[in-house]
C-alpha cells in the first residue's frame, strides 16, 4: 500500500499541473522490459492514483501487455516542465491486472468511439494499410449499432502497486531536490539524494 504522505504529494502536484494549464497533466512514461530483458518505452495516460499505486488500461494484446505478462517490474515517470522549476515523479514497482469489474466500469465511462476502437485494434500488430484499419472500425459500429458496447476481453486495466517513489524539484543551476521514498516490506522510508 502507498503511504498517504506519498499519495497526497503526488496528487498535489497532480492538480497544480492541471490547474496550471499542463495540456495533458495526466501523461505519463511506462517503461516495460519483455522477457529477454528488452526496454520499451512510450507515453499512456494515468487513469487514476490511490493507495493501491497508479492506474492505466490497455489491450493485454499489445506489446506492452505481452511485456507486462512476461515482466511485470515497470518504471514510471510524469514530468511536468512547467510546474515551478520542473517537477518530474518516477515510480518503479510491479503492474498487475485489476479486477474485470474495474475494468468494466471504466470502459463503460469511455467515448463511444475508443470503445469500438478498443474493438476495431490489433494493437502492435502490422497493418498492411490505413483502409483495412477503417473497414474493422466500420464493421464494428456495425456490429454495435443500437447498443452499448461491451469491453473485449483482451483490454482492460493494470495497477503499478509502487516500491519506490521519487520526487525530483528542479531548481537553477541544477540544484535539484530529491526525495526517494522506499517501500520495505510494508514499511516506507524517505530519504534525500544529491541532485
Amino acid at each position: 500500500m502507498l503511504k498517504r504522505e506519498i499519495l497526497d504529494t503526488f496528487l498535489g502536484l497532480l492538480d497544480e499541473a492541471t490547474a496550471g494549464g499542463d495540456p495533458e497533466p495526466t501523461a505519463m512514461n511506462l517503461a516495460t522490459a519483455d522477457a529477454a530483458g528488452r526496454v520499451s518505452s512510450r507515453i499512456v495516460l494515468l487513469k487514476g492514483a490511490d493507495e493501491r499505486g497508479f492506474r492505466f488500461y490497455t489491450n493485454y494484446q499489445s506489446d506492452k501487455g505481452v511485456q507486462l505478462e512476461a515482466h511485470p517490474q515497470v518504471a514510471l515517470c510524469f514530468h511536468w516542465k512547467q510546474l515551478r522549476e520542473g517537477v518530474q515523479v518516477r515510480v518503479e514497482g510491479i503492474a498487475r491486472k485489476l479486477l474485470p469489474e474495474e475494468s468494466d466500469a471504466y470502459f463503460a465511462s469511455r467515448p463511444r468511439g475508443s470503445q469500438i476502437g478498443a474493438w476495431a485494434s490489433l494493437q502492435s500488430q502490422t497493418l498492411p494499410d490505413r483502409e483495412t484499419f477503417e473497414q474493422r472500425v466500420a464493421r464494428c459500429e456495425k456490429e454495435f449499432e443500437g447498443r452499448e458496447v461491451p469491453r473485449p476481453p483482451h483490454w482492460g486495466g493494470f495497477v503499478v502497486e509502487p516500491d519506490l517513489v521519487e520526487f525530483w524539484y528542479g531548481a537553477q543551476y541544477r540544484l535539484h531536490e530529491r526525495v526517494r521514498w522506499s517501500r520495505h516490506g510494508q514499511t516506507w522510508t524517505s530519504r534525500l539524494l544529491y541532485p
